[in-house]
């Protein structure tokens, strides 16, 4: 009966680690999908055409068809729309509103994982 204990608690930590483990991957994926709404949110503000958006959309899913090995295809199309999207040169041309440069946009959406 003891050992019947120890194999289920055995049992319940691997659980909790992979739950822990799946928190952790969903964190970081909701920080990524803020990351592409902010600048998603700062284009429609600097008013970019559907047409635009639409070819950074195109660009990602294009580039992003053949999962790569190893790497979560989720994460791969996240981090290949956030980096279309900061490339995009809207964000980097002279100041749009009061004052605000296009180096403060881009420093407001440096992701931290």
């Amino acid at each position: 009966e003891l050992q019947q204990k120890v194999e289920e608690t055995e049992l319940l930590k691997m659980e909790l680690q992979m739950l822990e483990t799946e928190r952790v991957r969903l964190s970081l994926v909701e920080e990524k999908l803020l990351d592409v709404l902010q600048l998603l949110q700062q284009l429609r503000d600097l008013n970019i055409s559907k047409r635009a958006l639409g070819k950074i959309l195109l660009s990602t899913l294009e580039s992003c068809r053949d999962p790569q090995p190893g790497k979560a295809h989720l994460f791969e199309v996240l981090d290949t729309l956030r980096q279309e999207l900061t490339a995009c040169e809207l964000l980097h041309r002279e100041p749009v509103e009061q004052g605000q440069s296009p180096q403060s946009l881009s420093n407001a959406l440096v992701i931290s994982c």
